[in-house]
């Protein structure tokens, strides 16, 4: 183990769930098309996540095969979804597979739906996070909604997240300090099309800009 005083390296954890299920509040968009940017957004988040400073690993998790093979491409290693009804849970798995293979790094929940996500912003994230962890604070990022979470992160025996409907709430009462306050693409999820809008003017990665050609994005 390394004696010296430098700060602890993140392995980023993504749950992606398989294209079927993926972005159901894409509401005017063909189903296929749908799955193409849920897929889209995922590969924009962890191609960002791989480019990183800061970052030792990507630890994909997904039961989609064809995804897997995608993000392997980008060096990331991944693992089976654990408990495919319950996220946590799979969360839990997750972060206890990060301290067996990367011992003394900090587990960092990103979530797959950030397709203009900005390396620089995310490493100045993850500064605050190793801050917080290392204190033995659990820390989270509030989404621009400001209701659910876009990133979590906890010391390896007291990890426990709380993604869902109101996880902001859940993630702050629980004692996580919220930090990426200004990490504006840390903070930017897509879930509906005029989040997609608002991504898309802002600047999203080349999968997504990819997926978005020749389709009109919703609009008021």
């Amino acid at each position: 183990m390394s004696t010296d005083a430098r700060p602890a390296r993140c392995v980023v954890v993504v749950p992606v769930k398989p294209p079927t299920h993926g972005k159901s509040r894409l509401t005017g968009f063909a189903d296929d098309h749908r799955r193409d940017l849920a897929e889209a957004f995922a590969l924009d988040t962890v191609q960002a996540a791989t480019a990183t400073p800061g970052v030792d690993a990507v630890l994909v998790v997904t039961d989609d095969h064809r995804f897997a093979a995608s993000v392997r491409a980008f060096g990331c290693a991944v693992i089976p979804d654990g408990v495919s009804e319950d996220l946590n849970a799979t969360l839990v798995q997750a972060a206890a597979d990060v301290a067996r293979r990367w011992p003394g790094a900090v587990a960092v929940v990103l979530c797959a739906d950030l397709p203009g996500l900005r390396p620089v912003e995310l490493a100045g994230v993850l500064g605050e996070v190793r801050d917080q962890v290392g204190s033995g604070r659990a820390a989270f990022v509030r989404d621009h909604s400001g209701t659910g979470t876009t990133l979590y992160a906890a010391p390896a025996e007291s990890f426990d997240p709380s993604f869902g409907v109101a996880s902001a709430a859940r993630h702050d009462a629980a004692g996580a300090v919220e930090v990426g306050r200004t990490a504006t693409s840390v903070r930017t999820d897509v879930d509906d099309p005029d989040d997609l809008d608002a991504a898309l003017l802002a600047g999203v990665g080349p999968h997504t800009v990819r997926a978005s050609e020749g389709r009109a994005t919703h609009s008021g």
